[in-house]
């Protein structure tokens, strides 16, 4: 790197620096396997998405640096040749990836292709970000699963990638010193990290600020902040940052490592500086990887961890499709059975099998001999005597037309949203009222009746998952009464349920089903509508079924809260939907048809069950 100190003029010039950065592939490695992780068994790692903010930081510190080698190599920057040089990087591999996956999800079916022309466009031109902030979608929820929903990183990466040559051009011209623009890209990263943590609204979706580019910039920024660091001072050469640099990768590396096992997407903490704490530490991390301590780079570049993280990014885009259509193929499984276990397993094979292809015989070609070259040299072996790249040419045009075919039919709605959507218009929900500030006092009334109630006795307060069920409900409780509709949290279920008392619609038993989309963020919530609704209603509270990570703690804390209730009892739904993952949708989380009869036959087992504790 071509690369000098500050004159006696004050002008800034850069230092020496080696041109080949070491160790960086056991960060792609780790990064990439803890979105694995993530991915195929939330439990184990809820906070493993982190590793895509590894992923910025690498990005953003590599992408400068190359910048500022050429800037100082040859006086300038071209442009046009570095966009294609990202091109020849990302584009094959992408379009791949999508022929194939949208192909599959036309052969499988099971709502693979929902939204499908969406998430194309949104793949093939890495918008993926903001076009699903403008659908509404939601990254850590959803009815329907996306089989590019994971690309959403790679655009903002790509954006990245598209505005900051022009904006590093202008800092560099406009700035004095290394100083001033470690100032500038530092500054950034705060203020994007700030913008997260106050656009974000505890309790609420949070994929606006998760897929913003402008609120999740920080990382990128931080890695611009750390080549601005190496290129342009002297702190990163001080003898005791050197010689300590084995501890401090280590500190940085188990804090990395603590954030993956702490975080998780319902915590308010995780975009108000959990986020940035981690990419500050993978930064410092980097740091401590560039003095070149030899027993840092031997555990950095172990031949496996080296496999992984040079075929990094194959493996993030062939992964979730993948476990995807495998999910849809394979027969329907509970979280952690033995068919969940060989889905995950499979799915790990091919992904890797999948990216070591790729990286090879795609990749590694178009990004050394370039497209046009690529182009001629398929162009001429499809001519040629040998029958392979004619067959493989056929197979790349069957998968292009099949594409087209998946997005020209696919379907508009998913099951779930088909099921949400008949369940709301089957019922009529009850008349509510504005809620009211005053507290009812209720006693105990040893007359109260808590016999097995008939259809008419019973009200239901829930959310998307009692929607779905209602047509079991209504075959098992003749004119039961719904209040529930989709998106519903138990943040809402307080105000909903005031209303209906105070609106004199509410009936001697009851069912409560929310938390579906977030769990039980406030215990205190559900104490104070089983408070609201008295000792003299029976009250069945439903407890939740999903791989998402708040699904084991919050339905042991409705256990535990609904334990100190002696008129309340758990509808185990995670023990019936676990037994018979067959009657979910393909979200495996919504019951289908006969989904909605267990569900109904699970809530009438409990009301007996409370019935015989006070007969």
């Amino acid at each position: 790197m071509s690369q000098s100190v500050r004159s006696m003029a004050g002008r800034t010039r850069t230092i020496r620096r080696p041109q080949r950065i070491r160790g960086l592939d056991g960060l792609r490695a780790l990064a990439v396997v803890a979105v694995l992780i993530f991915h195929l068994r939330p439990a184990s790692l809820p906070g493993g998405f982190i590793g895509v903010d590894i992923f910025f930081v690498v990005s953003g510190f590599l992408i400068t640096s190359l910048l500022i080698r050429e800037r100082a190599s040859k006086g300038g920057v071209d442009l046009a040749h570095f966009w294609l040089r990202r091109a020849r990087r990302l584009l094959p591999a992408v379009f791949l990836t999508v022929i194939v996956s949208v192909t599959g999800g036309l052969i499988l079916g099971n709502d693979l292709l929902v939204g499908i022309f969406r998430q194309t466009i949104g793949a093939l031109t890495f918008s993926t970000n903001w076009v699903e902030i403008a659908a509404g979608s939601s990254y850590f929820a959803g009815t329907s699963p996306q089989l590019f929903a994971h690309f959403w990183s790679l655009a903002v990466e790509e954006q990245f990638y598209l505005l900051w040559p022009l904006l590093f051009i202008a800092l560099m011209a406009f700035t004095r010193n290394w100083t001033q623009r470690i100032a500038v890209a530092g500054g950034g990263a705060v203020l994007s990290a700030l913008l997260m943590g106050i656009l974000v609204t505890p309790g609420q979706d949070v994929t606006r600020v998760y897929y913003g580019t402008d609120t999740h910039a920080f990382g990128l920024l931080l890695g611009v902040t750390l080549a601005f660091i190496w290129a342009g001072t002297r702190w990163l050469d001080h003898p005791a940052f050197t010689q300590f640099s084995p501890l401090i990768a280590l500190g940085s590396a188990v804090g990395i490592v603590t954030l993956m096992v702490t975080l998780d997407e319902n915590s308010t903490f995780t975009f108000r500086g959990g986020l940035f704490l981690a990419c500050l530490l993978t930064a410092i991390l980097i740091a401590s990887l560039l003095p070149e301590n030899r027993f840092l780079l031997s555990l950095a570049e172990a031949r496996p961890v080296e496999w992984i993280g040079v075929r990094s990014y194959g493996i993030y885009l062939w992964h979730w499709p993948i476990f995807l259509m495998l999910t849809a193929l394979l027969p329907a499984a509970a979280p952690d059975s033995a068919m969940n276990w060989t889905v995950r397993a499979l799915a790990l094979v091919l992904t890797l099998l999948t990216a070591g292809w790729s990286y090879q015989t795609v990749e590694q070609p178009v990004r050394t001999r370039g497209f046009r070259q690529c182009t001629t040299d398929s162009i001429g072996a499809i001519r040629g005597t040998r029958r392979a790249p004619r067959i493989a040419a056929g197979l790349v045009a069957a998968l292009i037309v099949c594409t087209v075919v998946g997005i020209a039919t696919a379907p508009a709605k998913s099951s779930a949203q088909a099921a949400i959507q008949e369940g709301e218009s089957s019922f009529v929900s009850p008349p509510s009222a504005a809620p009211s500030d005053d507290t009812a006092t209720y006693t105990r009334d040893p007359e109260a009746d808590f016999s097995v109630p008939e259809g008419n006795e019973i009200t239901g307060f829930g959310d998307s998952l009692l929607v779905t069920a209602s047509g079991g409900l209504a075959r098992q409780f003749p004119d039961i009464q719904l209040d529930a509709k989709s998106n519903r949290k138990w943040k809402d279920a307080e105000e909903i349920v005031r209303a209906n008392l105070d609106a004199e619609t509410v009936r001697r038993a009851i069912i409560i089903d929310f938390g579906t989309n977030a769990g039980v963020p406030d215990e205190q919530v559900v104490r104070n509508v089983l408070d609201m609704l008295g000792p003299n209603r029976m009250i069945v509270v439903v407890n939740i079924y999903g791989t998402s990570t708040f699904v084991t703690p919050a339905n042991e804390l409705l256990a535990d809260i609904v334990d100190g209730y002696p008129n309340a009892i758990i509808a185990d739904w995670h023990a019936a939907a676990s037994a018979n993952p067959d009657m979910l949708q393909p979200d495996q989380t919504h019951p289908n048809i006969a989904g909605a009869d267990l569900f109904a036959e699970t809530v009438q087992a409990a009301f007996e069950e409370l019935a015989d504790q006070h007969s």
